[in-house]
């Protein structure tokens, strides 16, 4: 993921136990855990890409105790998060953390074939190139029936729907014209060309979209 982001694109403050907090990730927890009691398997692998500070990983852990979840990251601090959280946490379903850099070319080939797939606001947060190489990969790590969920603000034919929205773009591009906000079609298209399948797609609180696929 590209570090020229602007300050307000990934907020996290120190918390106890070496843990990072984000006051997003606390908030669209609750969201995000009753559209998984929807998608996702029952048992299986999970595997989800770009964990943050970890709190995500660790409330889907305890809530859905029948999948091994594998949190990954590239930020050192990050990692550590991830496993504070996972300590603290205390499910045998939930392995520690694993360094994944998602986008970059051939990582499927390095991991079990996972049931559940998903990511939480990071493709605005990167560039198309690597956008589409995560999708590929992650296509390629499905297993047969699995499920990919990619979660976080999208474009809607080429626009931002809120002021809010439209400002936190251009101020993404400002600071690295590269990245920015996905267009939801164009995302979906991606997914298809893969193999995947567009099984719905899901209205989020905040203007946040769910874009869910299955692999075949």
């Amino acid at each position: 993921m590209s570090n020229r982001l602007p300050p307000s694109a990934s907020i996290a403050s120190a918390a106890a136990g070496g843990k990072l907090h984000a006051p997003s990730a606390e908030r669209n927890a609750d969201a995000l855990t009753e559209l998984l009691r929807r998608i996702a398997p029952s048992t299986g692998h999970a595997l989800e890409i770009a964990s943050g500070t970890g709190q995500h990983i660790a409330r889907f852990a305890t809530t859905f105790p029948g999948l091994t979840w594998t949190p990954s990251e590239v930020a050192a601090d990050r990692l550590a998060s991830i496993d504070a959280y996972r300590t603290e946490a205390m499910q045998a379903n939930l392995r520690p953390a694993s360094h994944l850099d998602a986008c970059t070319a051939g990582w499927s080939g390095h991991i079990p074939a996972q049931d559940l797939i998903l990511t939480i606001n990071l493709l605005h947060l990167i560039a198309e190139n690597a956008a589409r190489t995560l999708i590929q990969e992650a296509a390629l790590a499905l297993s047969a029936k699995g499920t990919l969920m990619l979660y976080g603000p999208f474009l809607r034919n080429g626009k931002t729907t809120s002021d809010g929205d439209a400002q936190f773009n251009a101020d993404l591009q400002r600071a690295n014209p590269d990245i920015g906000y996905k267009d939801r079609d164009q995302v979906i298209n991606w997914a298809t060309k893969n193999g995947l399948a567009h099984a719905e797609t899901v209205q989020m609180p905040a203007n946040n979209l769910a874009l869910i696929f299955t692999s075949p």
